[in-house]
């Protein structure tokens, strides 16, 4: 069923991740559960201000949503500026998501950019809860500077784990920082995995991904195996008013989530 009235949510909780970046926990006003799919998003409206579409980027189960949110418009502006207990709408989720089936029984390259981490955050959290289901599992993730990397402390449980190799960059370091200066394609020279049972997935900045996926298919992974999540102006969520066309593809219903064997000859088309 096609949702074009929001539903009525609730606030319970929201925290700082980084600077300009907040984190939502929203629930539904009735109680009832929420079901999505790690990649999927949702439109999030902020009364008399307006809608905005935000990845989910909690554990795919439960009753609760975690939206993480940049403060870069009047939207998330606002959207970041919501207390606990305060109301919101909800239209959602939406989009095709990460593709988890297609990964089982092989080894999974996550790379993420800055606010990238966050719609791959629910796909680690189902990996974690599903770990025999896949091989050797990797999260290369880059951030301007230390500050800005989001969930530190999960981060380091993961490390911590073992279950999860975990490689971290900054651009731009400070006096504090002990780990690795320079771009996160750099850390895809350095990974460890099998590239004919390789399936990767990215999300960060555009111009970010092009190098990364350009990245992989020189480490030999298909393009058949790496997906991108795209991001576009999303305004009605499916498939009717077109901001979100790209190419033959309307990101909102055919996406976010594509293949790189799909996208590839579109990104080389500038302005599209």
């Amino acid at each position: 069923m096609r949702q074009t009235v929001p539903k009525l949510a609730r606030v319970r909780s929201r925290f700082s991740d980084a600077p300009d970046v907040s984190t939502l926990e929203v629930e539904m006003a009735d109680g009832g559960p929420v079901d999505y799919r790690p990649g999927q998003f949702n439109m999030l409206t902020v009364f008399g201000v307006g809608e905005a579409a935000i990845s989910i980027s909690g554990a795919p189960n439960g009753a609760r949503l975690i939206h993480t949110i940049r403060d870069v418009g009047a939207v998330s502006h606002a959207l970041t500026r919501l207390k606990p207990g305060d109301q919101l709408g909800l239209r959602g989720p939406f989009g095709v998501g990460w593709p988890i089936h297609s990964a089982q029984n092989k080894d999974v390259l996550i790379v993420a950019g800055g606010l990238g981490l966050a719609p791959l955050r629910s796909v680690l959290y189902h990996i974690l809860a599903h770990r025999v289901q896949f091989g050797v599992v990797s999260l290369l993730y880059g951030a301007r500077r230390p500050e800005d990397i989001l969930y530190q402390s999960e981060i380091a449980r993961w490390r911590e784990s073992l279950e999860i190799n975990v490689a971290l960059t900054v651009d731009h370091a400070d006096a504090k920082w002990s780990g690795r200066v320079g771009v996160v394609t750099q850390l895809i020279e350095q990974a460890a995995f099998q590239p004919q049972n390789t399936l990767a997935m990215v999300c960060g900045p555009e111009v970010m991904m092009r190098f990364v996926a350009s990245a992989l298919v020189e480490r030999e992974i298909d393009p058949e195996n790496i997906f991108l999540s795209m991001e576009r102006n999303m305004k009605c969520a499916i498939g009717h008013c077109g901001h979100c066309q790209f190419g033959p593809n309307f990101l909102c219903r055919d996406g976010p989530v594509l293949s790189y064997q799909k996208l590839r000859p579109l990104l080389k088309v500038k302005e599209l």
